[in-house]
């Protein structure tokens, strides 16, 4: 069923270098894996047509991310949880010139590593910034982290997270912007909040104070807005999507969706036509244990948090690059090697991303909560979790 990829044979100029354009960054981020996984046949709510219907959109989907790339015996026995990367391909091909752009894109800007505890009580979802530098600490990037796709294809981009992380990447999938249309349609759209009104002219966003709901271009073009948001940067822009993902989650979560097969399928099928998954991910009963392993965590121990950065000076002439701030970056991963849960000192950064004191959990979702009394707090580390409530910061 599964192919393995070669690498793609390096360039002496990276893309982005060549000439300027319009910074992409978008798609369903971090945890568009925990919400596949959490919908597809979870809890046997999807029958036998939707299972084989499944299966087959996977054939030739699928590639080796490396020599070992296989299934485990049983997603329980993974030893410390198990770690999923989602890639977001900022390609145009077959999207009829969006935003002026008609060439085949091969940045990777959307990075994000997903960690399950092994109990499977709790979850973080890093976001790694498009423009942290990581030339000195990875195998095959040119500079910046979006360089791997064009310096080493699929497998690149799962050896630079993993080197910067020092995490084993058992899972991994890719997804394309035509990928974030279609599920954001075939979820029946996402709640977004905004403080004040936003106006892109680069991604087209046009949105009004409060909160709207997000389908197919609109849903994009929020996700990959940079200049509208915080302060113009992509760290704005990582936690302004963050407020559509914790909203992404608590809808997929609820029973309207859990318990329809029919949008399920919908939902299925519109990820797996745009995804490419590496081969250990390429089979519909992984799927199910990981759906199995994800879909009880609750709400309030699904993390959201970016990757510790500052700004340093250009090493590329390009713009506004960040390196990692290791003194809050090690504790988030002896967190995370440990399974030890934390809380966050706030919910967003109040850069691109600020609380929403108008809006609460149901009954329903509260009563789900987990006790978070006495957890670490995880210092110099920002975001949310899927029980906070966030608005994106207009720029």
């Amino acid at each position: 069923m599964s192919e393995t990829l070669e690498r793609a044979p390096r360039r002496d100029v990276p893309r982005h270098a060549r000439r300027a354009r319009h910074n992409p960054g978008g798609l369903i981020a971090g945890v568009v894996a925990s919400v596949l996984a959490m919908v597809l046949l979870a809890g046997g709510a999807v029958g036998a047509v939707v299972w084989n219907t499944l299966n087959k959109k996977i054939e030739g989907t699928v590639v080796a991310i490396s020599e070992t790339d296989a299934p485990p015996p049983n997603i329980g026995a993974i030893e410390g949880g198990f770690n999923i990367l989602i890639v977001g391909s900022d390609t145009r091909e077959g999207l009829n010139n969006i935003d002026g752009s008609d060439d085949g894109g091969v940045l990777n800007d959307v990075n994000i590593l997903l960690h399950v505890a092994q109990d499977q009580q709790s979850a973080v979802a890093i976001s790694f910034p498009r423009d942290l530098w990581v030339a000195d600490e990875t195998p095959c990037a040119w500079g910046r982290i979006n360089t791997a796709l064009a310096a080493g294809g699929f497998p690149c981009a799962v050896d630079t997270v993993s080197a910067i992380t020092g995490l084993p990447v058992q899972f991994a999938g890719m997804i394309t912007f035509n990928g974030v249309i279609q599920m954001a349609t075939a979820i029946g759209g996402v709640d977004v909040c905004v403080d004040a009104p936003i106006v892109d002219e680069d991604t087209g966003l046009n949105l009004p104070a409060g909160t709207s709901t997000l389908t197919g271009y609109e849903a994009l073009a929020f996700l990959r807005t940079r200049g509208a948001v915080g302060d113009g940067s992509d760290l704005g822009r990582v936690s302004s999507q963050q407020v559509y993902l914790s909203s992404l989650i608590r809808k997929v979560k609820s029973d309207g969706v859990l318990n329809n097969p029919l949008q399920l399928l919908s939902l299925g099928q519109a990820a797996l036509a745009n995804m490419t998954m590496s081969a250990s991910l390429g089979d519909a009963y992984t799927l199910v244990q990981i759906a199995l392993a994800l879909k009880n965590i609750p709400l309030n121990r699904v993390s959201f948090v970016q990757w510790p950065t500052h700004y340093i000076e250009s090493p590329d002439g390009a713009s506004r690059p960040v390196a990692t701030s290791w003194d809050a970056a090690q504790p988030l991963l002896d967190y995370i090697n440990t399974d030890q849960p934390f809380v966050l000192a706030q919910v967003g950064d109040d850069r691109g991303s600020t609380v929403d004191t108008t809006k609460t959990l149901t009954e329903a979702e509260q009563s789900q909560l987990a006790d978070n009394t006495g957890l670490p707090v995880a210092e110099g580390v920002t975001g949310q979790t899927a029980a906070d409530f966030s608005c994106s910061v207009a720029n």
